[in-house]
């Protein structure tokens, strides 16, 4: 048996293990939430730590922490406190956070377990016995001073997205974009068949297809800007139901500065601390850019997937990369893993967006949203899938591609589309009719043309010209 400690709450004793830094709070909430198995993800644990660290700058440079009753502190015992809610951000106390993500639904059990594991650590920093039961730095009155859950566990999550929206999605879109638009450059020249319906339609240039993705990706990124400003209102200073009882009027501005500067990230006071506490139509607006994001980046990957069938019966206009042995029957078939592995990702996090949307709609009732533990976990959950997806997907497929500019030429002669460059000569019915013989007799439109003499020599090869099709003329 794990050997373990008395700890002590308002609710009585409790067996905690011997050496966790966590306390009565954090064992009762691992005791009756076993779920999951899924924590609080560490984005959001290093997040809250932040968030306290902001709240111990801001309680101490307001003199609260340093004021005469039960809540003084010494200096060195502040510092010992900054110190352990700095760990708690750089991940070092990583393994003291066991609450599964679903439990109470204002998170009032991941913000104990911090707010103990903070103390202990401080406690111990500042050379004290953590394991005495008088804390001398205690959960509530010091690490939790000015904050109430309903404050403090929404401003960790908005901080958490969007700090890995800065660092992590929009580096990762931008450099799918520009990787892109390199494509685009290299095969601008290479003429193929465009696609309508999936069926053939008039011709393109192989860099105009990939520039469409590129522009894609492009406003992928301006809506990751957009998720980003979703959240860049901070509830802390709100309180209990948006009202600011038990803490400083000027202790949600001071905090918010205090994240903003060591993130990065440009976060602010809420304007409005009742709707900030109570709702979370941020989240949602969030959310619901990372859906587009997400469908668009299925879109193209399975464009692209489409483009490298084959390699024999197949369109095989671009070579993907092999990655990989595509069939356990099947000698030397390869697959498009990649394109494959986004799309299931991207349905994954399109699927995520009804678990927030009916979140945000109906999770919170007057002053208080009860689904917020896997608000956050689902959409961290969303932004680290798109990450690790498309930086794959670029490093594994985009940087490998290759245009088969023979496959692209070939298709662009026997589409029955190129007729569509007659209609100005003479008429959509004839054209038609052309169309129609090509088809049956296995023809080209060029060679029913040049047989029939329906255009003078020059005039049909300029009108047949397939590069000519690609751009508009006068």
């Amino acid at each position: 048996m794990t050997e373990s400690r008395i700890e002590t709450d308002s609710m009585g004793q409790v067996n905690v293990p011997a050496n966790a830094y966590f306390g009565a709070q954090t064992q009762r909430a691992v005791e009756n939430f076993p779920i999951s198995g899924w924590p609080i993800p560490p984005a959001l644990i290093h997040a809250m730590g932040q968030v306290k660290f902001g709240c111990g700058i801001a309680n101490r440079d307001l003199k609260k922490l340093s004021e005469t009753g039960k809540n003084r502190l010494s200096e060195k015992q502040v510092d010992s406190m900054l110190a352990a809610c700095q760990e708690v951000a750089d991940g070092k106390l990583d393994g003291e956070f066991p609450i599964d993500v679903f439990q109470t639904g204002s998170g009032t059990s991941s913000n104990m377990n911090v707010n103990e594991v903070i103390a202990n650590r401080a406690i111990e920093i500042d050379g004290g016995d953590r394991f005495a039961a008088e804390k001398p730095i205690h959960p509530n009155d010091h690490v939790n001073m000015g904050q109430s859950t309903n404050d403090t566990f929404p401003t960790a999550i908005h901080v958490a997205v969007g700090c890995e929206i800065q660092n992590g999605l929009l580096p990762a879109l931008t450099r799918m974009q520009a990787e892109l638009a390199e494509k685009a450059k290299q095969w601008d020249q290479v003429i193929k068949i465009g696609r309508t319906h999936l069926m053939d339609a008039t011709p393109l240039r192989l860099g105009q297809e990939f520039g469409g993705f590129a522009r894609q990706i492009e406003l992928s990124v301006n809506r990751a800007k957009n998720a980003l400003n979703s959240v860049l209102e901070l509830p802390l200073g709100g309180t209990a139901v948006g009202s600011g009882i038990n803490t400083h009027p000027e202790f949600g501005a001071r905090v918010s500065a205090v994240v903003a500067e060591k993130t990065g990230v440009p976060f602010v006071e809420a304007s409005n601390h009742f709707e900030a506490n109570a709702q979370r139509d941020g989240l949602v607006e969030c959310h619901a850019n990372l859906k587009a994001i997400a469908s668009t980046l299925f879109n193209v990957a399975n464009n692209i997937r489409w483009l490298g069938s084959g390699p024999r019966c197949g369109f095989f206009e671009v070579s993907l990369p092999s990655r990989q042995p595509g069939s356990s029957i099947m000698p030397g078939k390869v697959n498009p893993v990649m394109c494959e592995s986004m799309m299931q990702v991207t349905a994954r996090v399109i699927g995520n967006d009804q678990a927030i949307t009916i979140s945000g709609a109906a999770g919170g009732q007057f002053q208080l949203n009860i689904m917020m533990p896997m608000m956050g976990q689902t959409t961290l959950e969303s932004i680290m899938l798109l990450v690790n997806s498309v930086n794959a997907f670029v490093d594994f497929c985009i940087v490998e591609m290759e245009a088969n500019v023979e496959e692209c030429k070939g298709f662009v002669e026997k589409s029955l589309s190129m007729v569509t460059s007659l209609n100005p000569y003479i008429g959509y019915e004839k054209a038609s009719k052309l169309a129609k013989e090509a088809f049956q007799t296995g023809r080209t439109i060029r060679e029913l043309c040049v047989e029939q003499g329906v255009l003078p020599e020059a005039t049909l090869s300029e009108a047949l010209d397939p590069y000519r099709m690609t751009e508009p003329q006068e």
